[in-house]
């Protein structure tokens, strides 16, 4: 069979069904220094009330980048993000009892007629409208503790939470108000109508929840990183994996990290075959950590430009945010900064100070701690570091910071030009920081 030709853009409006599997069709194949064009479909929420979905999100289907080689990286520029979803809805999860078998989001049951990934239909409005077309039961595995419908002023710069008669206006056309793209099969979540915060005001900041690379074995795509993985291990359903299985096979594309928005880079590893690069679970906006377990789920439009880095062996991925994102203390030094600095070093009888750039290595894991040494772990096996001299630089030129509870970290600092030259991520580097 001839090998198809790399297109210089790829545009992608399929989604899966919350599986990532690497012996599925993938899309393309985008050249390298190609573009991804994509309608996203909201994240969380509505997958979480659609059974029929198996990975809790419904990311986009993904795409062959032409020359990845297992044991290459892909760089992922993100070039815009735009929202497209007028409001959505969201808030703190519970589940309910027989509606899973073991995972709520990855294993649906009707708990009626107990038929596993049921499809269903809307019925009215609230949060007995999920029903399961077999038997006619509610078949949502999550009901809200507390949640709210928050609508987007048309610049998409600030949301208000809105009352119950706004709320349940909208319930009423969840599609059209979602923007919910046409192959997507999610029910939306502004069906449920929750009011439970009035009249909050939020800043909006878009980023991708998801972002990343095809696992090496079929994963569900939520459980694509190390704490929602866990899940996986010992599972009484079809997606069970063993620990040493699930390390193997991740690629920790789901970071719920707030800083992989426009503008940032990501680097991601290559276990399959093309990549698979795919994305998903666009937020509006996300305080660090994502406390309440959910956020603000949009449609909408990304473009993203990918290439190839030939023989960058990552076990996860590398994040260089935009530089109003870094911490304080891992900013690139200024001109003036590097004067006064030199200029004590000299005092002391030496003339050389180290030249840096930041970089931010993700760690995932069961939990924070569990995710932390991940994090720092792969940072001294990116850099060839030992764990403790990646610890010191990470206290006194960055920060850990939380991407997502319970086990999502980024482990960010400045790092020598001659460590990140050696990892082969220096030309990258020096592009997102030295203007």
């Amino acid at each position: 069979m001839m090998k198809q030709a790399a297109k210089d853009t790829v545009f992608v409006d399929r989604f899966t069904d919350g599986i990532l599997d690497p012996s599925r069709p993938m899309l393309g194949p985008v050249r390298s220094g190609g573009y991804i064009v994509a309608n996203t479909a909201p994240g969380c929420w509505g997958p979480m009330i659609t059974p029929a979905l198996r990975g809790g999100h419904e990311v986009t289907q993904p795409v062959f980048v032409d020359g990845a080689e297992v044991g290459d990286a892909i760089v992922i520029r993100i070039k815009s993000i735009q929202v497209t979803s007028i409001a959505t809805s969201s808030g703190n999860d519970q589940t309910v009892e027989g509606s899973f078998l073991g995972d709520p989001y990855c294993a649906g049951k009707c708990p009626n007629c107990g038929t596993m990934y049921p499809e269903t239909r809307l019925e009215g409005i609230g949060e007995g409208s999920v029903r399961c077309v077999h038997c006619g039961a509610d078949a949502s595995p999550f009901k809200f503790t507390n949640g709210y419908t928050i609508a987007f002023d048309p610049h998409r710069k600030l949301g208000v939470t809105l009352p119950k008669g706004a709320a349940e206006q909208i319930a009423k056309e969840g599609r059209s108000f979602m923007c919910t793209p046409e192959h997507s099969i999610q029910n939306p979540i502004v069906t449920f109508a929750p009011h439970d915060i009035v009249g909050a005001v939020a800043r909006m900041r878009p980023f991708l929840g998801q972002l990343g690379t095809t696992p090496a074995a079929p994963l569900p795509d939520s459980h694509n990183a190390g704490d929602f993985g866990s899940f996986l291990i010992g599972a009484p359903h079809q997606y069970a994996m063993t620990k040493e299985q699930l390390q193997e096979a991740k690629t920790d594309g789901h970071m719920d990290i707030n800083k992989v928005r426009e503008g940032a880079i990501v680097i991601c590893p290559v276990k399959v075959p093309g990549g698979g690069v795919y994305l998903g679970d666009m937020h509006a906006l996300q305080g660090d950590g994502e406390i309440a377990g959910h956020t603000c789920d949009v449609a909408g439009l990304v473009t993203l430009q990918v290439h190839v880095l030939k023989g960058i062996h990552l076990d996860g991925p590398i994040l260089l945010p935009n530089e109003e994102d870094l911490p304080y203390l891992a900013k690139p030094l200024s001109s003036l900064e590097r004067e006064v600095a030199l200029a004590e070093a000299k005092k002391w009888g030496f003339d050389t100070i180290e030249d840096t750039l930041p970089i931010a290595v993700i760690g995932t894991g069961e939990n924070l701690n569990i995710a932390t040494e991940n994090g720092l772990e792969r940072a001294a096996n990116l850099l060839k570091m030992t764990v403790p001299e990646v610890k010191n630089r990470a206290t006194i030129t960055g920060a850990i910071q939380i991407g997502r509870h319970p086990g999502v970290v980024t482990v960010t600092f400045l790092a020598p030009l001659s460590n990140l030259k050696e990892a082969g991520i220096l030309e990258i580097t020096t592009e997102q920081y030295k203007h």
